[in-house]
């Protein structure tokens, strides 16, 4: 009996109140009939005959609906009709038996007969029979589909949440990780206080990462914080040759995004543009609200089109693929990232809705902070 198990117990429910229903019906009915026309006992028994067969036939109709289920709306619609008319034959042949051949009426002619004079009446009691029961499974299954439906949506949101988490991790670079312990070990050797120093900021960079997995969003001053640690650990290994800019509205810093969501294009930056320049170059962050919302902006002054990747948003690298996903996610298409290439340098710029007080864009003469590092 473990098969009992696999069965949701909504359609043991379904099942056990359908028959319980009908059970008071019959009760009612047979008692009525062996009160006031037929005062034997074998109405009784009858009446229970006819109960238990109905309970195993509305077994066989869920069955029976089950299987139909698979097929196109018309051929359910025709395979019903046909079940319809063989519950009909099935049940008027079993009341049949239980009264007029249990009489002595045995012959076809004495069944033909009572099957005619149940399609006056008695004929709706079956087709109703049948119709709740075939209701009550159509019912059940098209909940069942919204709950499906909710259960994989939830199941996707969680995905979501695990592949956000993952893009996360992979978010911080492992040369970069490399590049810094270095430094540090040469540190170690002529600055201890610097050494030091760079220890703290690469903590904070990775106890920032670790709170990010907690799906939050953070205030842009909290990312540009943390961009600030990250140059300059970066300004370590590249000294002179690595200068940054930020020019932030400072009405914009209370506003909520996605953590991790500008280091990688200052990354790549880096990486691709300022790194390989012999003579080094600026990174420059841009933030100003506008009448569509808040524009970010991470360029420099590097080889731009001369790189040997250009950052074309095609070709680049997984962190700017990660970034342009999460912002589509969060804000929708319009926030995906658009990359400009020249010849001196690269800029990289999206935009996301405005929230709460930044619905309305700045005056001309409000002036935007700009600070180099």
């Amino acid at each position: 009996m473990r098969w009992l198990d696999h069965i949701p117990k909504i359609w043991k429910r379904a099942y056990v109140l359908i028959c319980v229903w009908y059970a008071i019906n019959f009760a009612i009915s047979t008692f009525f009939e062996w009160k006031l026309r037929r005062p034997f006992s074998y109405v009784l028994w009858n009446g229970l005959y006819l109960w238990e067969a109905l309970c195993i036939l509305i077994l066989l109709i869920f069955l029976y609906s089950h299987w139909l289920f698979r097929f196109r709306p018309v051929t359910q619609v025709i395979g019903h009709a046909v079940g319809i008319v063989t519950f009909f034959l099935l049940m008027g042949t079993l009341s049949y038996y239980f009264t007029d051949y249990m009489d002595g009426l045995v012959y076809f002619e004495n069944w033909k007969e009572f099957m005619v004079e149940l399609l006056n009446w008695d004929a709706l009691r079956f087709y109703d029979q049948y119709i709740i029961t075939v209701a009550v499974y159509y019912v059940i299954s098209y909940f069942q589909g919204l709950q499906r439906k909710e259960s994989e949506k939830t199941e996707l949101i969680l995905k979501n949440k695990e592949m956000e988490i993952s893009l996360l991790k992979s978010q911080i670079n492992p040369h970069f990780l490399f590049n810094t312990l270095n430094s540090i070990s040469t540190l170690m050797h002529t600055s201890k206080d610097q050494a030091r120093r760079v220890i703290t900021q690469l903590s904070d960079i990775f106890r920032y990462a670790l709170d990010s997995h907690s799906g939050r969003l953070v205030k842009l001053a909290e990312e540009v914080d943390f961009i600030e640690s990250y140059i300059r650990i970066q300004q370590v290994r590249f000294g002179e040759r690595l200068k940054f800019e930020k020019e932030i509205d400072p009405a914009c810093l209370e506003l909520s995004i996605p953590p991790m969501i500008l280091q990688p294009l200052v990354e790549n930056s880096v990486k691709y543009g300022i790194g390989p320049k012999e003579e080094g170059g600026t990174i420059t962050l841009r933030i100003r609200r506008e009448l569509n919302g808040v524009y970010f902006e991470v360029s420099d002054n590097g080889l731009g089109i001369h790189a040997k990747k250009v950052m074309d948003g095609s070709s680049s690298g997984v962190g700017m693929k990660n970034t342009d996903m999460r912002l589509k996610s969060y804000y929708g298409p319009s926030a995906a990232l658009r990359v400009v290439v020249g010849q001196h340098g690269y800029s990289v710029s999206f935009v996301i809705p405005v929230l709460g007080s930044l619905e309305k864009p700045p005056a001309l003469s409000e002036p935007l902070e700009k600070q180099l590092i």
